[in-house]
């Protein structure tokens, strides 16, 4: 991929900086047009892409936001089953299956996000179902069965939106339940490795009008694309049963109530990754190492499981939720919005984090997580001045009970020991919020929009944990005193249990419509992500930093901030033919939170820091383009360019020769500059498809996309096997549909090209040197055949 990659790169960046300009150039005023797949841009009249970007619904070529929005349509043609399936298709967004579930969503936006599903690490992108926040990224993986549209926003929402939406957020909205007519769908697929797919889909009347039910359910079954050699188990399956029922009320041309409650369970085997590193034991009396297991990080992918994982050592997931939502017209100017909700999360995961036959880092983690919240909008639109203010209140409380096994870790004078660690922690959040955001028109072309939100959040954590170590030259058992936190803690910290958190995000931002059809706009908006407490805190060297020399107790790590400013253009062109939409961007990112590694804690257990180690400066392009030269023939097509940076990296547990240089971050010792994980210079895709007409019998429509996503680290200190080189993915599908439009088949093929490609990775290098990758899936092909009146 040498030469050749970097001269597209450079073309795809001067192509994209054109782009970005095109908008502006053009003074069209031309009526809008047929529906763009990538940019979604507005359909003809009377059925426009609607969006709720700015938390009320609005055209989305009026929205002065960089958000890319997915139709159902075009969910069915990227072959998208979940949230991941949209992964490449829209620029500078990063959001794959996270590292060991197949419920974790890793979602990075501009280079910044929040890998670690540890449960005290809130997520930096915001993801929301119909309004309501969700709170953890264990079972934020949405499987796509009912839904109306999804939104990416990109860049901070800190005005309106939820706790933590320093990168970006991600709106999921459902389909609404039909007042006047029946409707149904549905389809069944079967695939590679035994995939076994049903979707369901009916909303019915109950009275004309007045209300209405929907009914949604999937069923998503396939077995794993992996097999230990060892055992012949197949692993990185998918497993999953999803439904969700609302109830829409009309009480009045002024008044709808909407309830609706959604169900998901998941029952897989674990999802095994591949050890890049040779791993490591340690003895307890000497301190000498000894390799256990050799590294392949170029060689054969061979999957080995531990053999403490027993059939019945899955993983399995309940998560579900209630909401009530109320919209109420009080006057032609006023509309007052309330959202309840309420949710409950419990997964059971067992977890291979050193991704071999060995014990040496097994795990079981059990969460129980529940949440409810109230959000109040009083939306005002009268006149040249539109807007909504608001409170919002979140209560979440969540506990877990772990269990790590390590009896291949230590050893005692070269004779095997049983090491395990038991830990239980809880921990309660309540955040508020006030905010509001108004628009004022100064004429029909120039608009000015100022917002601000003010958050207050305090968290109670509380940890124990204690190891049992058997060996016989010890005597047998040694069980450890128990490491409270933060009892275990020197005075005064030993009684602080809990941080306050608090921020003001203002946002600013200025447009101008030239014409009917475009926009041009810029912004400054501030983001915010909470501080929290380490939630792998097993001694004084997971909470103590070294500050002016002197070595310091630092209970908790501060909040994430970022201020970003944009500019940007969207317009319709050539009567609907072209959309086009365009930005660019530059972020001051700080008090970036970053788990780092090195020292040991307890018996020789590797300690898990979390620290405010740097600021970053992020700046990038970022170009959509749709085009639709005929009716049967559309194409479309994004780039985004990111250029993401430390300008600082402060780890002062580290000792030379990378500990003394803030941009020395490579543990080889090499003298280089450190990047951020997850943040590849480019992302594109390219994609079309082109309708037969049959003269009556029916269309049979042919597309595909090609995905490109860059090199990129999969570790915050860039270790050498925990990075993926960029790659390429091909998907295409046929599709016959009937006159009539009431039923379709349809064969696609994902990853055409087979491409082997790392997504996510795990870093626990002060234990064993366990440094282990997670792969996407390989190729994969269906068969559907689906209805619909």
């Amino acid at each position: 991929m040498g030469s050749g990659i970097a001269a597209f790169r450079i073309r795809l960046a001067l192509g994209t900086a054109l782009l970005a300009t095109a908008p502006a150039l053009a003074q069209q005023d031309a009526p809008a047009g047929p529906a763009s797949p990538a940019v979604a841009a507005e359909q003809p009249s009377g059925n426009e892409i609607v969006v709720v970007a700015r938390r009320r619904a609005e055209k989305l070529i009026d929205v002065p936001i960089a958000v890319t929005a997915y139709t159902a349509d075009q969910l069915s043609k990227e072959q998208a089953i979940d949230l991941s399936g949209i992964q490449g298709t829209a620029p500078n967004v990063n959001l794959v299956q996270g590292r060991g579930s197949t419920s974790n969503a890793s979602i990075f936006i501009r280079g910044i996000g929040q890998p670690d599903a540890l449960q005290t690490f809130d997520p930096a992108v915001g993801v929301y179902v119909d309004g309501v926040y969700i709170s953890r990224i264990q079972g934020a993986l949405f499987n796509l069965f009912d839904v109306d549209h999804i939104e990416v926003l990109r860049g901070p929402q800190g005005t309106l939106y939820g706790k933590n939406t320093i990168g970006g957020a991600v709106n999921i909205i459902s389909k609404k339940p039909d007042l006047d007519e029946m409707h149904a769908s549905g389809n069944f697929t079967y695939g590679s490795y035994n995939q076994k797919l049903a979707n369901a889909y009916v909303t019915v009347p109950l009275v004309t009008d007045k209300l209405a039910l929907s009914l949604a359910g999937v069923y998503d079954r396939r077995d794993g694309t992996v097999e230990d050699p060892l055992t012949g188990r197949h692993y990185n399956d998918r497993n999953t049963q999803a439904g969700r029922a609302i109830l829409r009320y009309k009480a009045s041309d002024k008044v709808e109530l909407t309830l609706e409650g959604d169900y998901t369970h998941q029952h897989t085997r674990p999802t095994l990754g591949y050890a890049t590193a040779p791993l490591t034991n340690v003895d307890l009396i000497t301190g000498a190492q000894q390799v256990i297991s050799p590294a392949y990080p170029d060689g054969p992918y061979d999957y080995k499981a531990s053999t403490s994982l027993q059939p019945g050592q899955d993983q399995t997931l309940h998560h579900w939720g209630v909401a009530f939502t109320a919209n109420v017209e009080l006057n032609d100017a006023f509309t007052l919005t309330s959202i309840t909700a309420y949710r409950k999360l419990k997964p059971n995961y067992w977890l291979d984090f050193d991704a071999t036959q060995l014990q040496l880092a097994d795990a079981y983690v059990g969460v129980r997580q529940r949440q409810v919240s109230q959000e109040l909008q009083l939306k005002y639109d009268h006149g040249p001045l539109k807007g909504v203010a608001g409170l919002y209140y979140l209560n979440e409380h969540i506990a877990s009970n772990q269990l790590s096994e390590d009896d291949d870790y230590i050893t005692v004078l070269g004779t095997p020991a049983t090491f395990q660690r038991y830990i239980t922690d809880f921990q309660t959040t309540k955040s508020y919020a006030a905010f509001g955001q108004m628009t004022y028109d100064f004429t029909d072309k120039l608009s000015a929009t100022a917002g601000i939100r003010y958050t207050s959040e305090r968290k109670h954590y509380v940890r124990s944990t204690y190891t049992v170590l058997g060996n016989p030259l010890l005597g047998g058992t040694i069980t450890s005193a128990p490491f409270d936190f933060p009892g275990s803690l020197p005075a005064p910290y030993n009684e602080l249990d809990h941080a306050d958190f608090h921020a003001w995000t203002p946002s600013f931002t200025l447009s101008y419509k030239p014409t009917r059809d475009t926009l041009l706009y810029a912004s400054a908006s501030r983001g915010f992500k909470s501080g929290g407490f380490n939630g792998r805190v097993n001694g004084l060297g997971d909470v103590t930093q070294v500050v002016n020399g002197q070595t310091v107790v630092v209970p908790y790590f501060k909040p994430e901030t970022v201020w970003t400013y944009e500019a940007g253009a969207k317009g319709s062109f050539l009567g609907g033919r072209v959309s086009l939409s365009g930005d660019v961007f530059y972020s001051d990112y700080k008090d970036f939170q970053a788990r780092v590694g090195g020292g040991t804690t307890g018996i020789l257990g590797g300690s898990f820091p979390v620290i405010n180690a740097g600021k970053l400066r992020i700046w990038g392009i970022e170009t959509e383009l749709a085009i639709r030269p005929t009716r049967a023939w559309s194409i479309r097509a994004d780039v985004g360019y990111l250029n993401a940076k430390y300008l600082t990296f402060n780890d002062a547990r580290r000792t030379p020769p990378y500990g003394t240089d803030n941009f020395s971050c490579n543990p080889t010792g090499q003298h280089i500059v450190c990047k951020p994980a997850f943040a590849p210079p480019l992302s594109a895709s390219l994609g079309s498809d082109y309708a037969f007409d049959l003269n009556g019998a029916g269309t049979i429509t042919i597309g595909g996309d090609a995905r490109f996503v860059d090199k990129q680290w999969l570790s915050v200190d860039n270790r050498p096997g925990l990075y993926e080189n960029g790659y390429w993915l091909f998907n295409a599908y046929v599709r016959y549909d009937a006159p009539n439009g009431h039923w379709y088949v349809q064969g696609g093929v994902k990853n055409a090209a087979n491409t082997i490609y790392k997504t996510d990775a795990q870093e626990f290098s002060s234990v064993g040197n366990i440094q282990t990758v997670y792969y996407g899936d390989p190729r994969t092909w269906t068969g559907t055949v689906g209805f619909r009146f």
